[in-house]
C-alpha cells in the first residue's frame, strides 16, 4: 500500500489490517507510534495479539509486551532503511504511482542480488 507522504501511518492501517488475513499469525509488531486503544481493539478483533509497547505517559506496564519480538522488528526497520539509500525512493521523485512502485521492486531487486 502506496500513500502520500505527508499521511502518517497510524490513518491507513486499518485498512491495511483489513486487507489481512490474520488468521496463521498470533502477534502484531508495531512501535510506539501505533499505541492506541483504538488499533489494539483491531487486531483483537482479528483473534491476533498486540505487541505495542505502551508511550511512555500512559499508565499502563508494559506488562504484556514480548520484548524478544519487539527486538526482532529491527529486520524489517533494517530493510527500509537499506531502501532509503536509493536516492529516488527517499525523495519520492515519481510523480505516478506505477512508476514508484516499480522503482521499489527494481530496489529491492538489487538488494537482494547485491549488486
Amino acid at each position: 500500500m502506496i500513500t502520500a507522504g505527508n499521511v502518517n501511518d497510524i490513518v491507513v492501517t486499518p485498512d491495511l489490517l483489513a486487507q489481512l488475513d490474520l488468521s496463521d499469525n498470533e502477534t502484531v509488531c508495531a512501535d510506539r507510534g501505533f499505541d492506541s486503544n483504538t488499533f489494539r481493539r483491531l487486531i483483537h478483533s482479528k483473534q491476533s495479539k498486540a505487541n505495542i509497547p505502551y508511550k511512555k505517559n500512559r499508565e499502563h506496564l508494559n506488562v504484556d509486551t514480548d520484548w524478544y519480538l519487539y527486538k526482532i522488528r529491527h529486520l524489517v526497520e533494517n530493510a527500509f532503511a537499506r531502501l532509503k539509500h536509493f536516492r529516488a525512493l527517499a525523495t519520492r521523485y515519481d510523480k505516478l504511482k506505477r512508476n514508484y512502485e516499480s522503482t521499489v521492486s527494481l530496489a529491492c531487486a538489487l538488494i537482494w542480488l547485491k549488486l
